[in-house]
This record gives structure tokens, sequence and C-alpha cells, in this order.
């Protein structure tokens, strides 16, 4: 059977994350719906990374194998009829050797946060953007997330509830940037543990509103205990932006 390769942009406002949850909508339930709709196939998909409730991506990699061979421009085209009703597009389709795998052949993830610093709230991007209306340094939110690149245990960062067998993780760019009224949050790793960048971004808000040091920010990392994050952002302002596999 062919196996195809589609990079999806969705808008994670309305689901309950990326994962199939029992009793709530998510993203993969509405892609393998439309699939089924136009192959009359029931299957499972598989995705580069499990993006949480509200969390959006613009780059998300999903693969499966279907029985008939289709032209890939069919398939974007024929699953995007179906998504319609839904903020879920398929922006691209191709064959692959079906030893790719999404989630397992992938070398780097990448993920943008972005916060509105602004004192006015938000109405357009209400739900794609995390509005803090007190001041940030962004320089000094920049110069404590170059304290936790590198290999490190995360585990002050990473959900309680994280199943990931260990915390250690290499994070390999954490930028920060003002871009006019907006903070931009760049991460990119191989793999993150749950909740990782929203909790990092967090506890760099404290530091750019001066409620915390760049030292109380290494301290944290270096405790290795939950209790030391800073509060733990909001998902609106999380966007998959990237997934990198070797060739490229």
């Amino acid at each position: 059977m062919p196996r195809y390769k589609l990079i999806v942009e969705y808008d994670g406002t309305p689901y309950a994350g990326w994962q199939h949850q029992k009793g709530h909508r998510s993203v993969q339930q509405a892609i393998e719906e439309a699939i089924l709709g136009f192959s009359g196939q029931t299957l499972r998909i598989h995705a580069a990374g499990r993006t949480d409730s509200g969390v959006h991506a613009t780059h998300q990699v999903i693969d499966f194998d279907l029985e008939r061979d289709w032209k890939p421009d069919t398939v974007r085209d024929a699953i995007n009829a179906y998504l319609k009703p839904e903020p879920v597009t398929i922006l691209s389709a191709k064959k692959v050797d079906e030893t790719f795998s999404a989630r397992m052949s992938a070398r780097k993830r990448h993920y943008l946060y972005r916060i509105l610093n602004r004192r006015p709230h938000p109405s357009l991007e209400r739900n794609r953007i995390w509005h803090v209306p007190w001041p940030l340094d962004a320089d000094l939110m920049h110069e404590g997330a170059q304290r936790l690149l590198g290999k490190h245990d995360f585990t002050t960062f990473r959900a309680a509830e994280c199943q990931a067998n260990s915390p250690l993780r290499t994070l390999d760019v954490l930028d920060v940037v003002r871009a006019g009224e907006e903070i931009h949050i760049r991460a990119s790793a191989r793999s993150f543990l749950h909740h990782q960048v929203r909790s990092i971004v967090g506890s760099l808000a404290l530091v750019g509103s001066g409620r915390w040091s760049v030292q109380d920010l290494e301290d944290a990392l270096k405790a290795c205990e939950r209790a030391r994050c800073g509060p733990m952002a909001p998902s609106a302002g999380l966007y998959l932006v990237g997934v990198d596999y070797d060739g490229k």
C-alpha cells in the first residue's frame, strides 16, 4: 500500500488537542473522518507532534497508508473538500517510502510562541496569542533563555503527567525577539517534554517582568522540581511551525 506524507495547518482552538480523546473532538479525528469520506478507508494517522488542546500548527506532519494508489494532489484536495467545515487544511501531500514515519523519522521539531505585549487586549487574534498587558523586557528574556540551552534535566519545566521515560532533553534553539507589539519565542529540539515549551515561556515572562532574575531562572532549572516552575503560559500562543527530516 502506498504511504503518504502530508503537511497540515490548523487552528487548535475548538479541539481537545491532536490525539483522540474519548468524548472530545480532536484534530486527528477530523482528518481521519475526512480520509474515510473520500476513500472509504478507516485508518489511524500518525503525527510528528501531539499538540495539546488549543495549540495550533502551521506545519504539522502526518503519515498514513492507503489501499488505493491515489495521486498526491488528489489526496490533498479530496481531504480538504471534507475538511471545509473544520479549521484544518492539508497544505501538501506526497508519496514516501514505506519506512518513513512522521514521528520516528523526525530529527528536529520547531515551535513558536507569540506574546502580545500591549495594554489593550486582542480582538482578531484572541485565541491565537497570549496577551500580557504589563511591560516585558525581551532582551532580558533572551538572556535568560540562553541559560536553558543544551542538554539538561528539565523536570522543572515538565508536566506532572508527562509520560516520557526521561526528563533529559537537549534544547538546540531558544530565541526571544520583539516584533513590534509582539514578543516571539522560538524553540527547537529533537523532542520536547509535555508542556515544556509553555512552562519555559511562563518562567521567561517572569524574567521579562522583573519578578525573576536570570539567575532565578537558571536556579529553577537546576532545582529539578516542578514546584519551582513559573505559571505555565496558555496554549493559545503556541504553534508547531516545522519538523525536520533527513535530507532537508
